[in-house]
């Protein structure tokens, strides 16, 4: 089943700058091959549902390993199975209805 998640990972402890972090969460993402788009809060993730949730633990894991003592995590996630429908279909259809 294909998802699209809003995730935002939030590293506790290490200071004020976590950009670092957020790269290394970036890089998992990127690697498990998913669809991504990187916005100033999180990262829309597109994918199917057990690559997501995996590649989001796997973020955890990653950011622990750098040293980070805590880590929080947000997450809103959609499914639908009426038919097919992409991060780009999604904002494409608002995007028109703003032109009319």
């Amino acid at each position: 089943m294909v998802v699209i998640a809003d995730f935002c990972l939030i590293p506790i402890g290490i200071g004020v700058s976590v950009s670092k972090e957020i790269a290394a969460c970036e890089r998992v993402l990127a690697e498990a091959g998913l669809k991504t788009r990187l916005h100033a809060y999180g990262t829309n993730i597109e994918g199917e549902w057990d690559d997501v949730f995996a590649a989001i633990k796997r973020c955890h894991e990653v950011v622990h390993a750098m040293g980070t003592p805590r880590v929080s995590s947000t997450l809103r996630f959609g499914t639908r199975i009426d038919r097919s429908q992409t991060m780009d279909e999604k904002v494409r259809s608002v995007q028109q209805k703003l032109e009319e």
